[in-house]
């Protein structure tokens, strides 16, 4: 090994470190979130019995459901859209578009309710999100949706609960 080696795999362990990154918390432009979200120290294995397989495939093990599978993509009512796991909201009916995508999108969510990620798994770099609470698998955040923010919230319906405006949120799961 030459010095120039040396120095350039150096030069590599900051990047090394962003790949294995701990989720963090979205920044987002909306002002709802009034009190941090604390994480639960609950493992994914105590979910499997509350929920169905194919939500706890997409939550805690990143599966991704077929596209135009959820009848949440077509929701149009007002309303928010809780985790499937712990209830904790994630988004509101004015934020949710027709992407054409087959996956409820939303344009922003509620601020502080989402952490990220970035995911290697196609080979080249996506942003992941999750659930701040729970730290189920929720999607992928694109930065093609429409303006003003530019920005898809592509969400896996199996991961949300609608709940509309007239019905009381459910109480969050410990």
């Amino acid at each position: 090994m030459n010095r120039r080696n040396l120095l350039q795999g150096l030069a590599l362990l900051p990047a090394l470190s962003l790949l294995s990154a701990p989720v963090r918390a979205a920044s987002t432009g909306t002002a709802k979130a009034a009190t941090p979200i604390i994480a639960l120290d609950k493992p994914p294995q105590a979910w499997r019995e509350l929920l169905s397989p194919e939500a706890y495939g997409v939550l805690f093990e990143e599966d991704t459901e077929r596209s135009g599978s959820s009848p949440l993509d077509k929701e149009s009512r007002d309303g928010t859209f809780v985790c499937a796991a712990c209830y904790l909201p994630l988004f509101d009916s004015p934020h949710k578009f027709d992407s054409g995508t087959g996956w409820p999108s939303f344009t922003q969510p509620i601020s502080g309710h989402t952490a990220l990620r970035k995911d290697f798994r196609l080979f080249f770099p996506r942003t992941e999100y999750h659930c701040a609470r729970c730290g189920g698998h929720q999607g992928h955040l694109f930065d093609d949706g429409p303006q003003p923010r530019g920005e898809r919230w592509c969400n896996n319906g199996v991961a949300l609960h609608f709940v509309p405006r007239d019905e009381s949120l459910p109480a969050l799961r410990s």
